[in-house]
């Protein structure tokens, strides 16, 4: 797994598939996220998704970004929320696909979580926000 192998080199050791409870009104229920680490109190939702073949937007896609976005909110204070997208660069829209989601969908981001941002060809991460 890519980003588990980026976190280490950061210092961060994750897990995959970290069961957490999340919910809202004091209700809660278990929810695996893709990376996570209870004990450093971190969790990662990794998306590999990229523009379709024709350059449009993959709505469906983006559909299970909101929803990553929502278990978010519902998780616990005081964890550390990344959200961690492959690099997908359109020339027909002159951005990647996470700059396209942060410029729209902005109104449904909780303000703790970190967006990191995957380019394969270089192995390197940016944090976008």
């Amino acid at each position: 797994m890519k980003a588990q192998v980026f976190f280490e080199t950061q210092g961060i050791f994750l897990k995959p598939d970290v069961q957490l409870g999340v919910g809202i009104e004091g209700r809660s229920k278990m929810h695996a996220f893709d990376l996570g680490c209870l004990d450093q109190k971190v969790i990662v939702e990794c998306k590999s998704h990229t523009w379709t073949e024709t350059g449009n937007v993959p709505s469906a896609k983006i559909t299970t970004w909101n929803l990553a976005m929502y278990f978010f909110c519902a998780a616990p204070d005081g964890f550390r929320k990344i959200f961690f997208a492959l690099k997908d660069y359109s020339e027909k829209r002159r951005e990647t696909l996470l700059d396209y989601y942060l410029r729209l969908h902005d109104h449904l981001i909780p303000s703790d979580v970190e967006f990191w941002e995957y380019d394969e060809k270089t192995g390197q991460a940016t944090r976008k926000k």
